[in-house]
């Protein structure tokens, strides 16, 4: 009976120990450089973003930030490397809405689980999609596009960076609104879908701005409407869908801050008011808005709840799409 009192005791003093040493290091958190892996390539658009508020996050926190790019298997190599990292909040991240969301649904085994490996710190930015073409392409308005795609069923390429990413959704919807057929084609490297774009071999995209802007900049594409409430201020010149006779076509993607599970929660609510200050900067904000994002900031309860919605909304995108899951 002393022996298991004693074990018991012993148990106790020892866990008390460890949670007093976790609390301890997150009040002083951070003490050193805080890596962020970004599971798509350098200049991307969840990059760009990233890069511009985590270099003002940086700059409030004391401490450098160092982004860490792991593209590969449409974001879930990288982003499966952060949620077995270790919960201490000096590795995080940069998660878009496939891999850390609609991936669930797509993978019969996707090596983590979102919603148990991965602890949602909040969004930082929202991604109208637009809808380009190559120039290439004999067509210059949306609606020439329904009905060349209409006469053309599984000749039209559109690329993405990957299986299950917004933009391979976002063209699974168009097929759906509008009665067509389409061909995906997902990049490993999203900088290699440019010159194909502008050669005419992947001719059409449903792309977050920042991936399309270099061939929209060397007029080899064109942008064709953009699937939002309201134009982007990138793109002025640039209708929207409803605006362009498809109302019905709307949808956006998301990039999110998040942690591997089990982090600290004082570490959780640090980063989540570090996050919202610096989207507060109007330097940040404005860096957004060239990149054609906006800004989302949101509570770390309420970040939460946002996680568990979105698996749900593109469980159920996929399922209706009818896409076979992979192996």
């Amino acid at each position: 009976m002393k022996n298991s009192m004693r074990f018991l005791l012993g148990t106790a003093v020892a866990a008390a120990t460890i949670l007093g040493g976790a609390m301890a290091g997150a009040q002083t958190y951070p003490t050193r450089a805080i890596t962020v892996i970004i599971p798509f390539a350098g200049g991307s658009a969840s990059d760009v973003v990233s890069r511009i508020m985590l270099d003002r996050m940086s700059k409030s926190m004391g401490q450098p930030i160092i982004v860490e790019n792991r593209p590969g298997a449409g974001g879930n190599s990288g982003t499966q490397a952060a949620s077995k990292a270790a919960p201490d909040g000096y590795t995080l991240l940069g998660g878009g809405s496939g891999p850390v969301a609609a991936n669930l649904a797509l993978y019969n085994n996707l090596g983590y689980d979102p919603a148990k490996d991965l602890e949602m710190i909040s969004p930082f930015a929202g991604f109208t999609i637009v809808v380009v073409a190559s120039k290439n392409l004999p067509v210059t308005s949306l609606k020439e596009l329904v009905e060349h795609a209409k006469a053309n069923p599984g000749k039209l390429n559109y690329g993405s960076v990957g299986i299950g990413s917004s933009q391979h959704l976002a063209g699974e919807y168009f097929s759906q609104v509008t009665g067509t057929k389409l061909t995906h084609v997902p990049y490993r490297n999203i900088a290699q879908y440019g010159p194909d774009l502008i050669a005419g071999q992947v001719p059409l995209g449903f792309q977050w701005f920042p991936n399309v802007s270099g061939p929209i900049g060397a007029k080899g594409a064109i942008p064709l409407a953009v699937a939002g409430d309201k134009r982007i201020a990138a793109l002025p010149d640039t209708p929207t869908t409803a605006e362009a006779g498809l109302p019905e076509y709307k949808i956006n993607g998301w990039f999110a801050l998040l942690a591997p599970g089990g982090t600290p929660r004082p570490i959780l609510e640090r980063l989540n008011k570090e996050l919202l200050a610096a989207l507060n900067d109007p330097a940040v904000r404005k860096g957004f808005e060239s990149a054609g994002a906006e800004t989302i900031a949101i509570p770390l309860d309420a970040a939460k709840k946002f996680h568990a919605d979105e698996i749900v909304r593109y469980r159920d995108i996929i399922t209706k799409a009818g896409i076979a899951k992979i192996d």
